[in-house]
């Protein structure tokens, strides 16, 4: 079991990272801020902000909620990231509008179908 707090420290805004849910959930994230005891991020496809705790790596507690866990934190391809980026400030623009995703936005969340689970953080 790694040591949560050491692992997810190294993370800085603008950073994306992962975490999935025990209903199979994805969560593509970005890091909004870190503090000594949280991590406020937004999934990259919703926009739905999302608070993990710092020493565990479990979303915050809210009601009866399952908690989701970060799985992975490590860093994808600089190209990958910047489409990833560019499909966060998509989403944020469109304001709930429907988004058509381009070829570029596919293959990037295909790779990171694939990149994530083949880094877990307890190998970092």
């Amino acid at each position: 079991m790694p040591d949560w707090k050491s692992v997810l420290s190294r993370l800085a805004v603008g950073d994306i990272f992962h975490a999935s849910c025990p209903s199979k959930a994805s969560f593509i994230c970005l890091v909004e801020e870190v503090t000594n005891e949280r991590i406020a991020s937004r999934r990259i496809t919703t926009q739905e902000h999302v608070d993990f705790e710092l020493a565990t790596g479990l979303t915050l507690p809210r009601s009866d909620e399952v908690r989701c866990r970060i799985d992975s934190i490590a860093p994808v391809p600089v190209a990958i990231h910047n489409v990833l980026l560019g499909l966060e400030r998509k989403m944020r623009l469109c304001r709930g509008e429907k988004v058509r995703l381009s070829e570029e936005e596919k293959e990037a969340l295909k790779f990171v179908a694939d990149f994530y689970p083949a880094n877990p953080v307890d190998e970092e």
